[in-house]
């Protein structure tokens, strides 16, 4: 607060007066804020401040006689103003930290956010996302921003206009080229494929990830698809043939399911600082939770004939995601999805919206309890089979091993395929490594799942190694038992050790068979990094202030 006030005070040059007006609207501005009664003292103090200077700064702007005339003629926030200098995407990501200077783009407008930064109610580390890059596709996941006074408050920090570029242009001999847009907000893994995870930090905001959040795990190029062209092929052992267009399977009976999907290699990183694993760099964001609508796969097959797994045991499932030398694809076993309970459906709906392209468009099977690796998408073909699939993905990859076994000595086949995942939970906030001062109140926040329908019937945390146990609270879906296919979401508020200058922060979770995390990540090592659940850990610094 003193800091800003001494920044008003420099930049607004007033004199005795004028500071007792500031002093006075703070005052009116905390009374109102006062009517929250979540809020403290302090943070009441600090939005009235912020509040009260963001307006001022964006009047400076407003009234500037160079300026005025123009935004006058701007109906809305971004447009472009021609008296203003041009700055291209490049330029932009330049000014992405306080040392050079923070600038956003909006629609075809640039502002420099510098001095705002520090005073963002909803925290340094969700609005530096945006640095050096556009804020829009953030505003469109919080709508609040989109409110009239919260645009002119932009505009008062506007300073140039974004030219795009030539950048778009598609490269058609690059199988990546035509691959969608994503959210900037994503920790990107790797381009090509395309993998990325959802922020930790965000994670545990929305028990039902927006579709922009989800994270991405792709193996190949995303395909193309027409909505009028798709067909899927279903077949079997001694089974008449069928091919099902998009609105055949719409024909079908709606069921939705909320299921979350996890990658086999979430929390790969906590293997890798034990031993070099094969497999890309995934940290604790590598799972997501959504709504998912479509038609059962269960009064599908039963049309067909295939009604039990008595003989018939698995389902080959493949996708449409190819290059020159595979094609994607896996198995379940058959008994999943006749199994009345098992909820596997040909979803062609994400959280109430059209299956996007990243996540399956226009069909993806889900297969709920189990690893994100058999939840097909852009679905292409389903057989049933007496024998699981050869793909490669089925057979020579995620798989689990003992810690002796490295690839100089493994043998694919002595493993069974992944299909349900073990218990896991992670925690979200605080960041790793992120200072607190002693006298803040902790909140401590993550999320936990099961696979197999397991629901989470605790989470525990620790803030001295393991000696003393907290009981989180928990969200959860409340689906049945041996069905709770969401994950559970889970905070804790605690108050700052005394005397300490760090804490190390656990959490474990226990599913409803009593299953509980292993504690270290050493004796679960295996030489993919796959089904790393040992018990979450983060290191947070006290600070005297």
């Amino acid at each position: 607060e003193r800091t800003m006030f001494r920044r008003f005070i420099k930049r607004k040059q007033t004199n005795k007066r004028q500071k007792q007006t500031f002093h006075q609207k703070r005052s009116t501005f905390r009374t109102q804020f006062t009517k929250i009664p979540a809020l403290s003292n302090t943070t009441k103090l600090l939005l009235a401040s912020t509040t009260l200077l963001t307006t001022y700064y964006a009047g400076q702007y407003l009234t500037h006689p160079t300026f005025a005339s123009e935004l006058s003629q701007a109906s809305v926030a971004g447009s472009y103003i021609a008296s203003l200098p041009d700055y291209s995407s490049d330029e932009i990501k330049e000014h992405n930290s306080a040392e050079v200077g923070i600038w956003v783009s909006y629609k075809e407008g640039v502002y420099d956010i510098t001095d705002f930064v520090e005073n963002h109610p909803g925290g340094i580390n969700k609005i530096m996302m945006a640095a050096g890059g556009a804020i829009d596709p953030f505003w469109a996941l919080y709508g609040q921003h989109l409110d009239e006074t919260v645009l002119e408050i932009l505009e008062g920090f506007r300073i140039g206009n974004y030219v795009r570029g030539d950048d778009d242009v598609i490269d058609f001999e690059d199988p990546y080229s035509t691959d969608p847009d994503r959210h900037p907000a994503l920790k990107v893994k790797g381009e090509k494929p395309f993998n990325a995870g959802t922020p930790p930090e965000l994670i545990a905001d929305n028990f039902i990830t927006p579709n922009e959040l989800f994270y991405v795990r792709n193996h190949l190029p995303v395909p193309v698809v027409d909505p009028e062209e798709y067909q899927l092929v279903i077949s079997g052992e001694g089974v008449e043939p069928r091919i099902l267009t998009l609105q055949d399977i719409k024909n079908y009976q709606k069921h939705e399911v909320i299921s979350t999907i996890e990658c086999a290699g979430n929390r790969r990183d906590e293997m890798s600082s034990v031993k070099s694993v094969k497999g890309g760099s995934w940290d604790i964001g590598a799972i997501s939770n959504a709504k998912w609508s479509g038609a059962k796969l269960k009064d599908i097959l039963e049309d067909m004939g295939i009604t039990n797994s008595d003989v018939l045991k698995h389902l080959h499932l493949e996708g449409l995601d190819t290059d020159s030398t595979r094609t994607y694809g896996s198995s379940i076993p058959l008994r999943k999805a006749l199994d009345v309970y098992g909820d596997v459906i040909l979803a062609y709906e994400m959280n109430d919206e059209t299956l996007p392209r990243d996540h399956g468009y226009p069909i993806r099977i889900i297969v709920p309890g189990t690893v994100g690796a058999r939840n097909v998408k852009w679905l292409k073909s389903i057989h049933a089979s007496k024998s699981e699939s050869d793909n490669h993905w089925q057979v020579k990859d995620y798989k689990g091993f003992s810690p002796n076994i490295d690839w100089h000595n493994v043998d694919f086949s002595t493993a069974p395929a992944i299909q349900e995942l073990p218990v896991t939970s992670a925690i979200c906030f605080p960041k790793d490594n992120s200072k607190l001062s002693k006298y803040d109140e902790l909140k401590i926040s993550g999320y936990a799942w099961s696979g197999d329908g397991k629901g989470i019937v605790r989470v525990d945390v620790s803030l001295d190694n393991g000696n003393n146990w907290i009981t989180a609270d928990l969200k959860t879906s409340n689906q049945e038992r041996d069905s709770v296919w969401s994950w559970a979401l889970w905070e804790v508020n605690v108050d700052i050790p005394e005397g300490v200058d760090k804490v190390d922060i656990i959490c474990k979770a226990t599913d409803s068979s009593y299953n509980v995390q292993p504690e270290n990540v050493a004796p679960i090592w295996n030489l993919r990094g796959v089904l790393s659940n040992a018990w979450h850990k983060v290191h947070v610094v006290v600070e005297d202030e």
